[in-house]
Protein backbone atom coordinates (compact mmCIF):
# COMPACT_ATOMS: atom_id res chain seq x y z
CA UNK A 1 0.00 0.00 0.00
CA UNK A 2 2.97 2.50 -0.56
CA UNK A 3 1.09 4.74 -3.05
CA UNK A 4 -2.13 4.80 -0.87
CA UNK A 5 -2.49 7.37 1.85
CA UNK A 6 -5.62 7.73 4.70
CA UNK A 7 -7.35 10.91 4.60
CA UNK A 8 -9.25 10.66 8.33
CA UNK A 9 -11.55 13.91 8.71
CA UNK A 10 -12.01 14.30 12.84
CA UNK A 11 -12.69 18.19 13.05
CA UNK A 12 -15.77 18.52 14.02
CA UNK A 13 -17.53 19.80 17.52
CA UNK A 14 -19.97 16.40 18.16
CA UNK A 15 -22.41 19.27 19.79
CA UNK A 16 -24.93 16.61 20.46
CA UNK A 17 -22.73 14.63 22.56
CA UNK A 18 -22.83 17.54 25.15
CA UNK A 19 -19.45 17.06 26.25
CA UNK A 20 -16.11 18.98 26.73
CA UNK A 21 -14.34 16.00 25.24
CA UNK A 22 -13.94 15.85 21.21
CA UNK A 23 -16.50 13.47 19.83
CA UNK A 24 -13.88 11.04 18.00
CA UNK A 25 -12.27 10.91 21.52
CA UNK A 26 -15.36 9.72 22.84
CA UNK A 27 -14.33 5.64 23.82
CA UNK A 28 -16.27 2.32 22.50
CA UNK A 29 -14.45 -0.88 23.94
CA UNK A 30 -11.94 1.06 25.86
CA UNK A 31 -10.38 3.19 22.74
CA UNK A 32 -10.92 6.23 21.73
CA UNK A 33 -12.99 6.07 18.53
CA UNK A 34 -10.47 7.69 16.56
CA UNK A 35 -8.37 5.30 17.40
CA UNK A 36 -10.26 2.14 16.18
CA UNK A 37 -10.05 4.02 12.57
CA UNK A 38 -6.48 5.04 12.75
CA UNK A 39 -5.67 0.94 14.16
CA UNK A 40 -8.00 0.11 11.15
CA UNK A 41 -6.19 1.84 8.59
CA UNK A 42 -2.10 1.35 9.87
CA UNK A 43 -3.12 -2.63 9.31
CA UNK A 44 -3.29 -1.64 6.01
CA UNK A 45 -0.09 -0.25 5.72
CA UNK A 46 -0.83 3.10 4.17
CA UNK A 47 2.55 5.42 3.65
CA UNK A 48 0.38 8.06 5.42
CA UNK A 49 -1.78 8.65 7.59
CA UNK A 50 -2.95 12.73 8.20
CA UNK A 51 -5.94 13.13 10.20
CA UNK A 52 -7.49 16.69 10.36
CA UNK A 53 -8.37 18.10 13.53
CA UNK A 54 -9.96 21.41 14.55
CA UNK A 55 -12.45 21.63 17.68
CA UNK A 56 -10.19 20.07 20.62
CA UNK A 57 -7.28 19.81 18.25
CA UNK A 58 -4.22 19.38 21.35
CA UNK A 59 -6.35 17.28 23.45
CA UNK A 60 -6.88 14.89 20.35
CA UNK A 61 -3.16 14.83 19.65
CA UNK A 62 -2.30 13.79 22.92
CA UNK A 63 -4.27 11.36 22.96
CA UNK A 64 -3.26 9.79 19.75
CA UNK A 65 0.44 10.85 20.38
CA UNK A 66 1.50 7.53 20.11
CA UNK A 67 0.72 6.87 16.67
CA UNK A 68 2.56 8.03 13.31
CA UNK A 69 0.14 10.47 12.18
CA UNK A 70 0.00 13.92 9.93
CA UNK A 71 -1.87 16.86 11.46
CA UNK A 72 -3.83 19.23 9.52
CA UNK A 73 -5.63 21.92 11.58
CA UNK A 74 -9.25 22.78 10.16
CA UNK A 75 -10.11 26.66 12.14
CA UNK A 76 -13.48 27.01 10.80
CA UNK A 77 -15.75 24.11 10.30
CA UNK A 78 -17.33 24.71 6.98
CA UNK A 79 -18.01 21.08 5.94
CA UNK A 80 -16.56 17.96 5.27
CA UNK A 81 -15.55 19.51 1.86
CA UNK A 82 -14.01 22.01 3.55
CA UNK A 83 -11.55 20.05 6.09
CA UNK A 84 -10.55 17.73 3.08
CA UNK A 85 -9.36 20.63 1.65
CA UNK A 86 -7.06 21.79 4.17
CA UNK A 87 -5.29 18.63 3.54
CA UNK A 88 -4.01 19.39 -0.01
CA UNK A 89 -0.93 20.08 0.96
CA UNK A 90 0.03 17.02 2.58
CA UNK A 91 -1.28 14.91 -0.45
CA UNK A 92 1.20 13.32 -2.75
CA UNK A 93 0.82 13.20 -6.49
CA UNK A 94 0.41 9.25 -7.36
CA UNK A 95 -1.17 6.88 -5.80
CA UNK A 96 -4.82 6.65 -3.90
CA UNK A 97 -6.33 8.63 -1.07
CA UNK A 98 -8.73 6.50 1.20
CA UNK A 99 -11.10 9.42 3.08
CA UNK A 100 -12.71 7.97 6.65
CA UNK A 101 -13.97 9.45 9.25
CA UNK A 102 -12.72 9.56 12.81
CA UNK A 103 -16.37 8.76 14.44
CA UNK A 104 -17.01 5.72 12.13
CA UNK A 105 -14.93 3.24 14.38
CA UNK A 106 -16.11 -0.24 13.40
CA UNK A 107 -15.34 -0.08 9.72
CA UNK A 108 -13.01 -3.35 9.12
CA UNK A 109 -9.36 -3.42 7.28
CA UNK A 110 -11.30 -6.73 5.75
CA UNK A 111 -13.63 -4.23 3.85
CA UNK A 112 -12.02 -1.75 2.78
CA UNK A 113 -9.26 -4.27 1.70
CA UNK A 114 -12.10 -5.59 -0.77
CA UNK A 115 -13.13 -2.23 -1.70
CA UNK A 116 -9.64 -1.02 -2.49
CA UNK A 117 -9.49 -4.52 -4.84
CA UNK A 118 -12.66 -3.01 -6.59
CA UNK A 119 -11.29 0.09 -6.77
CA UNK A 120 -7.82 0.24 -8.47
CA UNK A 121 -8.69 0.67 -11.74
CA UNK A 122 -11.01 3.62 -11.29
CA UNK A 123 -10.72 7.39 -10.86
CA UNK A 124 -12.74 7.54 -7.76
CA UNK A 125 -14.40 4.52 -5.59
CA UNK A 126 -17.89 4.95 -2.71
CA UNK A 127 -18.21 2.80 -0.33
CA UNK A 128 -22.15 2.35 0.03
CA UNK A 129 -24.89 0.44 2.02
CA UNK A 130 -28.77 -0.13 1.33
CA UNK A 131 -30.90 0.49 4.39
CA UNK A 132 -34.48 -0.12 4.69
CA UNK A 133 -34.93 3.62 5.79
CA UNK A 134 -32.64 5.72 4.42
CA UNK A 135 -34.08 9.05 5.86
CA UNK A 136 -31.47 11.79 6.37
CA UNK A 137 -28.55 10.21 4.50
CA UNK A 138 -27.08 11.70 1.33
CA UNK A 139 -28.75 9.21 -1.88
CA UNK A 140 -26.36 7.73 -4.65
CA UNK A 141 -27.32 8.37 -8.30
CA UNK A 142 -26.98 6.11 -10.99
CA UNK A 143 -26.86 6.86 -15.02
CA UNK A 144 -28.63 4.39 -17.13
CA UNK A 145 -25.70 2.40 -16.99
CA UNK A 146 -25.70 1.81 -13.60
CA UNK A 147 -22.88 3.88 -12.64
CA UNK A 148 -22.41 6.18 -9.57
CA UNK A 149 -23.09 9.96 -11.27
CA UNK A 150 -23.83 11.92 -8.34
CA UNK A 151 -24.65 11.90 -4.43
CA UNK A 152 -27.91 13.72 -3.32
CA UNK A 153 -28.12 14.97 0.28
CA UNK A 154 -31.48 14.24 1.95
CA UNK A 155 -32.16 18.39 2.46
CA UNK A 156 -31.26 18.64 -1.37
CA UNK A 157 -33.09 15.35 -2.71
CA UNK A 158 -36.18 15.44 -4.73
CA UNK A 159 -39.02 12.80 -3.74
CA UNK A 160 -38.50 10.08 -6.19
CA UNK A 161 -34.61 10.37 -4.98
CA UNK A 162 -35.67 9.81 -1.19
CA UNK A 163 -37.07 6.91 -2.22
CA UNK A 164 -33.50 5.21 -3.12
CA UNK A 165 -31.94 2.68 -0.24
CA UNK A 166 -28.23 2.79 -1.35
CA UNK A 167 -27.08 5.53 0.62
CA UNK A 168 -23.47 7.18 0.75
CA UNK A 169 -21.12 5.93 3.74
CA UNK A 170 -19.10 9.00 3.58
CA UNK A 171 -16.15 6.10 2.64
CA UNK A 172 -14.24 7.21 -0.73
CA UNK A 173 -10.93 6.10 -2.47
CA UNK A 174 -9.77 8.62 -5.21
CA UNK A 175 -6.70 9.06 -7.23
CA UNK A 176 -5.05 11.17 -5.60
CA UNK A 177 -3.96 13.99 -8.17
CA UNK A 178 -7.61 13.84 -9.19
CA UNK A 179 -8.91 14.63 -5.58
CA UNK A 180 -7.10 18.07 -5.39
CA UNK A 181 -8.31 19.20 -8.44
CA UNK A 182 -12.03 17.87 -7.22
CA UNK A 183 -11.41 19.73 -3.67
CA UNK A 184 -10.44 22.78 -5.70
CA UNK A 185 -13.99 23.11 -7.29
CA UNK A 186 -16.31 22.64 -4.57
CA UNK A 187 -19.16 25.56 -3.71
CA UNK A 188 -21.02 25.72 -0.93
CA UNK A 189 -24.06 25.97 -3.50
CA UNK A 190 -26.62 23.76 -1.01
CA UNK A 191 -28.94 23.68 1.28
CA UNK A 192 -26.41 23.79 4.42
CA UNK A 193 -24.55 26.65 2.64
CA UNK A 194 -21.34 24.03 3.57
CA UNK A 195 -18.69 22.86 0.95
CA UNK A 196 -19.77 19.18 1.09
CA UNK A 197 -17.32 16.14 0.17
CA UNK A 198 -20.49 14.57 -1.52
CA UNK A 199 -19.62 17.05 -4.17
CA UNK A 200 -16.54 15.66 -5.94
CA UNK A 201 -18.27 12.62 -7.06
CA UNK A 202 -20.71 14.40 -9.24
CA UNK A 203 -17.85 16.94 -10.48
CA UNK A 204 -15.25 13.51 -11.31
CA UNK A 205 -18.93 12.24 -13.25
CA UNK A 206 -19.46 15.08 -15.44
CA UNK A 207 -15.22 15.24 -15.75
CA UNK A 208 -16.08 11.79 -17.45
CA UNK A 209 -14.09 9.84 -15.00
CA UNK A 210 -14.41 6.25 -14.15
CA UNK A 211 -16.49 5.90 -11.40
CA UNK A 212 -17.44 2.61 -9.02
CA UNK A 213 -19.60 1.70 -6.06
CA UNK A 214 -18.91 -1.17 -3.85
CA UNK A 215 -21.91 -2.18 -1.35
CA UNK A 216 -21.46 -3.66 1.83
CA UNK A 217 -23.88 -6.18 3.72
CA UNK A 218 -23.38 -4.81 7.02
CA UNK A 219 -25.01 -1.18 7.65
CA UNK A 220 -23.19 -0.90 11.54
CA UNK A 221 -20.21 -1.16 10.14
CA UNK A 222 -20.35 1.99 8.28
CA UNK A 223 -22.51 3.94 11.29
CA UNK A 224 -21.38 7.15 12.51
CA UNK A 225 -21.68 8.52 15.93
CA UNK A 226 -23.60 12.10 16.60
CA UNK A 227 -24.55 11.33 20.25
CA UNK A 228 -24.26 8.84 23.12
CA UNK A 229 -27.22 6.92 22.30
CA UNK A 230 -25.57 5.91 19.17
CA UNK A 231 -22.17 5.72 20.76
CA UNK A 232 -24.08 3.00 23.06
CA UNK A 233 -25.91 0.90 20.02
CA UNK A 234 -22.68 0.58 18.59
CA UNK A 235 -20.19 -0.60 22.00
CA UNK A 236 -23.28 -3.08 22.22
CA UNK A 237 -23.07 -3.78 18.59
CA UNK A 238 -19.06 -3.84 18.52
CA UNK A 239 -19.23 -6.11 21.93
CA UNK A 240 -21.65 -8.63 20.02
CA UNK A 241 -19.29 -8.84 16.99
CA UNK A 242 -16.08 -9.17 18.75
CA UNK A 243 -17.77 -12.23 21.41
CA UNK A 244 -18.82 -13.74 17.92
CA UNK A 245 -15.80 -13.91 16.25
CA UNK A 246 -13.81 -15.21 19.83
CA UNK A 247 -16.20 -17.74 19.88
CA UNK A 248 -15.47 -19.03 16.31
CA UNK A 249 -12.24 -19.11 17.12
CA UNK A 250 -12.46 -21.48 19.72
CA UNK A 251 -12.81 -19.39 23.32
CA UNK A 252 -16.35 -20.90 25.39
CA UNK A 253 -18.32 -18.00 26.93
CA UNK A 254 -20.98 -19.39 29.30
CA UNK A 255 -22.92 -16.30 29.27
CA UNK A 256 -21.65 -14.25 25.97
CA UNK A 257 -24.36 -10.86 26.89
CA UNK A 258 -22.37 -10.49 29.45
CA UNK A 259 -18.72 -10.27 28.70
CA UNK A 260 -17.29 -6.69 27.86
CA UNK A 261 -13.57 -6.90 26.35
CA UNK A 262 -12.52 -3.01 26.03
CA UNK A 263 -9.17 -3.91 24.14
CA UNK A 264 -7.53 -6.86 22.85
CA UNK A 265 -7.92 -10.82 24.20
CA UNK A 266 -5.90 -13.20 23.17
CA UNK A 267 -6.83 -17.30 23.98
CA UNK A 268 -5.13 -20.08 23.81
CA UNK A 269 -7.44 -23.78 22.67
CA UNK A 270 -10.26 -24.52 26.01
CA UNK A 271 -10.74 -21.53 27.22
CA UNK A 272 -13.49 -20.76 29.91
CA UNK A 273 -14.86 -17.55 30.79
CA UNK A 274 -18.01 -17.58 32.76
CA UNK A 275 -20.77 -14.69 33.31
CA UNK A 276 -19.89 -11.00 34.17
CA UNK A 277 -16.53 -10.38 33.15
CA UNK A 278 -14.62 -7.40 32.06
CA UNK A 279 -11.22 -7.52 30.28
CA UNK A 280 -9.79 -4.10 29.78
CA UNK A 281 -6.54 -3.74 27.79
CA UNK A 282 -4.54 -6.97 26.47
CA UNK A 283 -5.47 -9.88 28.05
CA UNK A 284 -3.63 -13.43 27.12
CA UNK A 285 -5.51 -16.36 28.17
CA UNK A 286 -3.20 -19.86 27.78
CA UNK A 287 -4.64 -22.97 27.21
CA UNK A 288 -7.19 -24.92 29.99
CA UNK A 289 -7.60 -20.70 31.26
CA UNK A 290 -10.92 -20.70 33.51
CA UNK A 291 -12.17 -17.09 34.71
CA UNK A 292 -15.18 -17.90 36.90
CA UNK A 293 -17.48 -15.06 36.95
CA UNK A 294 -17.40 -11.62 38.24
CA UNK A 295 -13.96 -11.28 37.69
CA UNK A 296 -11.81 -8.14 35.94
CA UNK A 297 -8.58 -8.62 34.04
CA UNK A 298 -6.80 -5.52 32.97
CA UNK A 299 -3.91 -6.48 31.22
CA UNK A 300 -2.89 -9.13 32.58
CA UNK A 301 -1.25 -12.50 31.07
CA UNK A 302 -2.84 -15.82 32.43
CA UNK A 303 -0.71 -19.34 31.92
CA UNK A 304 -1.69 -22.72 30.96
CA UNK A 305 -3.72 -24.10 33.02
CA UNK A 306 -4.53 -21.49 35.58
CA UNK A 307 -8.23 -21.00 37.29
CA UNK A 308 -9.27 -17.41 38.14
CA UNK A 309 -12.16 -17.89 40.93
CA UNK A 310 -15.19 -15.62 41.42
CA UNK A 311 -14.77 -11.64 42.35
CA UNK A 312 -11.28 -11.87 41.29
CA UNK A 313 -9.37 -8.17 40.15
CA UNK A 314 -6.30 -8.52 38.16
CA UNK A 315 -4.37 -5.82 36.96
CA UNK A 316 -0.67 -5.69 35.03
CA UNK A 317 0.34 -8.86 36.10
CA UNK A 318 1.83 -12.49 34.82
CA UNK A 319 0.10 -15.54 36.03
CA UNK A 320 2.53 -18.57 36.06
CA UNK A 321 0.79 -21.95 34.82
CA UNK A 322 -1.63 -23.97 37.20
CA UNK A 323 -1.85 -21.38 39.45
CA UNK A 324 -5.10 -20.44 41.66
CA UNK A 325 -6.58 -17.23 42.73
CA UNK A 326 -9.25 -16.45 44.24
CA UNK A 327 -12.06 -15.93 45.14
CA UNK A 328 -12.04 -12.48 45.90
CA UNK A 329 -8.03 -11.74 45.21
CA UNK A 330 -6.88 -8.41 44.02
CA UNK A 331 -3.93 -8.95 41.78
CA UNK A 332 -2.32 -5.08 41.27
CA UNK A 333 0.45 -4.16 38.86
CA UNK A 334 4.02 -5.83 38.84
CA UNK A 335 2.52 -9.00 40.31
CA UNK A 336 4.40 -12.07 39.08
CA UNK A 337 3.37 -15.90 40.15
CA UNK A 338 5.16 -18.58 39.15
CA UNK A 339 3.51 -22.02 38.19
CA UNK A 340 1.52 -23.82 41.01
CA UNK A 341 1.21 -20.57 43.37
CA UNK A 342 -2.17 -20.31 45.01
CA UNK A 343 -3.18 -17.08 46.10
CA UNK A 344 -6.68 -17.28 48.12
CA UNK A 345 -9.59 -15.06 49.21
CA UNK A 346 -9.59 -11.61 50.56
CA UNK A 347 -5.59 -11.55 49.86
CA UNK A 348 -3.82 -8.14 48.17
CA UNK A 349 -0.80 -8.87 45.87
CA UNK A 350 1.04 -5.33 44.99
CA UNK A 351 4.60 -5.94 43.20
CA UNK A 352 5.13 -9.25 44.35
CA UNK A 353 7.21 -12.37 42.60
CA UNK A 354 5.82 -15.06 44.56
CA UNK A 355 7.52 -18.59 43.75
CA UNK A 356 6.59 -22.02 42.55
CA UNK A 357 4.03 -23.81 44.89
CA UNK A 358 3.97 -20.76 47.20
CA UNK A 359 0.52 -20.52 48.99
CA UNK A 360 -0.97 -16.92 50.30
CA UNK A 361 -4.09 -18.63 51.32
CA UNK A 362 -6.02 -16.36 53.05
CA UNK A 363 -6.71 -12.61 54.21
CA UNK A 364 -3.31 -11.35 53.62
CA UNK A 365 -1.81 -8.07 51.80
CA UNK A 366 1.68 -8.95 49.99
CA UNK A 367 3.14 -5.69 48.80
CA UNK A 368 6.97 -4.81 47.45
CA UNK A 369 8.03 -8.69 48.36
CA UNK A 370 9.81 -11.35 46.13
CA UNK A 371 8.70 -14.47 47.83
CA UNK A 372 10.20 -17.76 47.25
CA UNK A 373 9.86 -21.36 46.25
CA UNK A 374 7.29 -23.62 48.61
CA UNK A 375 6.66 -20.62 51.12
CA UNK A 376 3.31 -20.87 53.05
CA UNK A 377 2.07 -17.60 54.52
CA UNK A 378 -0.50 -17.65 57.03
CA UNK A 379 -4.06 -15.98 57.48
CA UNK A 380 -3.81 -12.50 58.30
CA UNK A 381 0.04 -11.81 57.33
CA UNK A 382 1.12 -8.53 55.99
CA UNK A 383 3.86 -7.07 54.59
CA UNK A 384 4.43 -3.59 56.12
CA UNK A 385 6.06 -1.52 52.88
CA UNK A 386 5.50 1.98 53.67
CA UNK A 387 6.83 4.22 56.30
CA UNK A 388 5.25 7.28 55.50
CA UNK A 389 8.21 8.49 52.98
CA UNK A 390 9.52 5.38 50.65
CA UNK A 391 8.67 1.82 49.84
CA UNK A 392 10.64 -0.76 51.04
CA UNK A 393 11.02 -4.77 50.22
CA UNK A 394 10.05 -7.58 52.17
CA UNK A 395 12.15 -11.39 51.10
CA UNK A 396 10.77 -14.32 51.97
CA UNK A 397 13.03 -17.45 51.02
CA UNK A 398 12.02 -20.54 50.36
CA UNK A 399 10.40 -23.15 52.25
CA UNK A 400 9.87 -20.38 54.63
CA UNK A 401 6.43 -20.55 57.11
CA UNK A 402 4.74 -17.21 58.03
CA UNK A 403 2.79 -17.68 60.79
CA UNK A 404 -0.92 -16.04 61.38
CA UNK A 405 -1.38 -12.40 61.55
CA UNK A 406 2.51 -11.74 61.21
CA UNK A 407 3.59 -8.08 60.22
CA UNK A 408 6.72 -8.00 58.28
CA UNK A 409 8.28 -4.43 58.71
CA UNK A 410 10.34 -3.85 55.32
CA UNK A 411 12.94 -3.85 54.81
CA UNK A 412 13.57 -7.44 56.08
CA UNK A 413 14.40 -11.03 54.78
CA UNK A 414 12.68 -14.27 56.36
CA UNK A 415 15.56 -16.81 55.80
CA UNK A 416 15.18 -20.37 53.73
CA UNK A 417 12.90 -22.73 55.61
CA UNK A 418 12.77 -20.07 58.55
CA UNK A 419 9.20 -20.55 60.67
CA UNK A 420 8.00 -17.21 62.19
CA UNK A 421 5.33 -17.93 65.12
CA UNK A 422 1.95 -16.67 64.95
CA UNK A 423 1.07 -12.59 66.10
CA UNK A 424 4.52 -11.38 65.82
CA UNK A 425 5.98 -8.58 64.18
CA UNK A 426 9.35 -9.17 62.32
CA UNK A 427 11.38 -6.05 62.72
CA UNK A 428 15.07 -7.65 62.00
CA UNK A 429 15.79 -10.52 59.52
CA UNK A 430 14.81 -13.94 60.38
CA UNK A 431 17.37 -16.65 60.36
CA UNK A 432 16.85 -19.83 58.29
CA UNK A 433 15.66 -22.75 59.21
CA UNK A 434 14.87 -21.63 62.78
CA UNK A 435 11.84 -20.80 64.81
CA UNK A 436 11.91 -16.97 65.21
CA UNK A 437 8.69 -15.20 67.48
CA UNK A 438 8.19 -11.96 68.93
CA UNK A 439 5.54 -12.25 71.66
CA UNK A 440 4.43 -10.65 75.33
CA UNK A 441 4.35 -13.67 78.14
CA UNK A 442 0.40 -14.38 78.52
CA UNK A 443 -1.04 -13.28 81.12
CA UNK A 444 -4.33 -13.18 83.28
CA UNK A 445 -5.14 -9.96 85.51
CA UNK A 446 -6.51 -12.05 88.56
CA UNK A 447 -9.03 -9.38 89.56
CA UNK A 448 -10.28 -7.73 86.09
CA UNK A 449 -13.58 -7.43 85.52
CA UNK A 450 -15.57 -6.31 82.49
CA UNK A 451 -16.99 -2.93 82.95
CA UNK A 452 -21.14 -2.45 83.06
CA UNK A 453 -23.72 0.51 82.19
CA UNK A 454 -25.08 1.75 84.77
CA UNK A 455 -28.78 -0.05 83.87
CA UNK A 456 -27.19 -3.33 83.97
Amino acid sequence: MMNWQALILAAGKGTRMKSRRPKVLHPLAGRAMLQHVVDTVTHLGMRDNVVVIGHGAEMIQNALKGNDLKWVWQSEQLGTGHAAQQAIPELHDEGYVLIVYGDVPLIRSATLQAFFEVCQEVDLGVLTVELENPTGYGRILKNDNGHVCAIVEEKDANDEQKRIREINTGIYVVKSVLLKQLLSQLTNQNAQQEYLLTEIVALAAQAGCVLRSYSIDDPMEVSGVNDRVQLAELEQYYQHRYRQDLMRNGLTLMHPDSVTIRGELIHGMDVCVDANVLMEGRVILGDNVTIGPHCVLMDVEIAAGATIEAFSHLQGARIGENCRIGPYARIRPGTQLASEAKVGNFVELKKASVGENSKINHLSYIGDAIIGAGVNVGAGVITCNYDGVKKSETCIEDNAFVGSNTALVAPVTVGEGATIGAGSTITHSAPARRLTLSRTPQYTHPTWERPVTDNQ
